[in-house]
């Protein structure tokens, strides 16, 4: 049930003719619960959609009673008009809601460039419409609205005793970090503050959507929502709503990995021994990010010294020729010299992981990527997306 497994929560999915195989196109959440709390983050590309734009004015203080969200077209680099084609929307949806269009929250994706006279009736249209089939059950409809390439929807729910939260979510390329990665709703019906919300959300984030870099490519449009209903009338103890918070993202975030356009791998890329988190990341994205890796994984070559090089091009403290580097358990360098046979790694299942230690600390950090394959260029470079 995804966004509407949490108490206080309606949510709906509608066909409004933005997409051309006729399918759900336009997803609604609402939040009916006694509270309205909402935070969110955003993509930090300068090139932002004109429902970034909007969100990021709607969310400041911390009030949210709806999104709208719409696939079959970004509204991005469409001036003036797109501006207002968002704002509409917001009225639409506050005035059939009865709540204010500043606490209305907007997204599309699609095709940057779109969001022309049609865009902008098709999806007033398919608001009305998805607000007048919400229900209590509408999420699996709401997660299928908003994909685009997606193969499959994504859908997630984490329970704890007397409080549960729910997400979904939708992106297949251009998964790169900046605060946020992809479209995301995140539903709870705990009972937080805003102040609460925004920071459990962040640092969720951090260790989770962040750390999924498929591509490299960051999006314009890219926003991760989370709704407070309150509605179980139980207030969980911070810590815990910050590790189910943040077992419910990267359950999302892997699910995104395991959809990523073209990939025959999904890889996991293990940092340890760093002097820090943040050097853990920047040499675990170094890799994630380096297309000679990339197309080796694609080709079941365990070739290590992809690895060394990628991890060269770091600020990060360590020694290169003190680096240990394993393929899916076998170690095939050791300080920086060849160990075991790279025979003996079996790169063939989907599931792959990289481990490097640095030996330079006590810090680890993952970072998630996929291989580079000929479906991908062709998946790319055969229509616009």
């Amino acid at each position: 049930m995804s966004v509407t497994a949490p108490q206080g929560f309606e949510a709906a999915g509608v066909a409004a003719g933005l997409k051309s195989t006729g399918k759900p196109d336009v997803a609604v959440v609402v939040n009916r619960g006694p509270l309205k709390v909402g935070a969110a983050v955003f993509t930090s590309n300068r090139a932002k959609a004109n429902p970034i734009m909007w969100s990021q004015q709607a969310i400041a203080d911390g009030v949210v009673e709806a999104i709208v969200l719409n696939s079959g077209g970004a509204n991005c680099f469409t001036g003036s008009f797109g501006f207002q084609t968002t704002h509409q929307t917001a009225e639409k949806a506050g005035e059939l809601l009865d709540v204010s269009s500043g606490d209305v929250l907007v997204c599309s994706t699609g095709l940057i460039g779109t969001g022309d006279e049609v865009f902008r009736a098709k999806v007033l249209d398919g608001t009305a419409a998805a607000i007048g089939s919400l229900s209590s059950d509408g999420g699996e409809d709401a997660s299928l609205a908003i994909m685009t390439t997606d193969s499959r929807p994504k859908r997630a729910v984490v329970s704890r005793e007397g409080w549960t939260i729910g997400g979904m979510a939708k992106g297949a390329g251009m998964l790169a970090p900046g605060l946020a990665t992809m479209l995301v709703v995140i539903t709870t019906d705990a009972v937080l503050d805003s102040a609460e919300a925004d920071a459990a959300l962040r640092a969720a984030t951090r260790v989770s959507f962040d750390r999924l870099d498929s591509d490299g490519c960051m999006s314009t449009n890219d926003q991760v929502t989370l709704m407070v209903s309150g509605a179980s009338g139980v207030t969980p103890d911070a810590d815990d709503f910050v590790a189910a918070l943040a077992e419910i993202c990267r359950d999302l975030a892997e699910q995104l990995q395991g959809d990523a356009e073209g990939a025959s791998h999904d890889i996991a890329i293990e940092v340890v021994g760093a002097a820090s988190e943040e050097d853990a990341v920047v040499v675990g994205r170094s890799v994630a990010r380096n297309n000679l890796f990339k197309a080796a994984i694609f080709g079941n070559d365990p070739n290590w010294g992809r690895v060394l090089a990628a991890i060269g091009t770091t600020d990060a403290a360590f020694d290169p020729y003190d680096v240990d580097v394993s393929f899916n358990g076998v170690r095939v360098c050791t300080a920086g010299g060849p160990d075991r046979p790279r025979e003996e790694v079996d790169l063939t299942p989907r599931a792959t992981r990289i481990l490097i230690d640095l030996k330079s600390g006590d810090a680890t950090a993952t970072i998630l990527t996929n291989d580079l394959t000929h479906d991908y260029v062709h998946e790319n470079s055969a229509y616009s997306s």
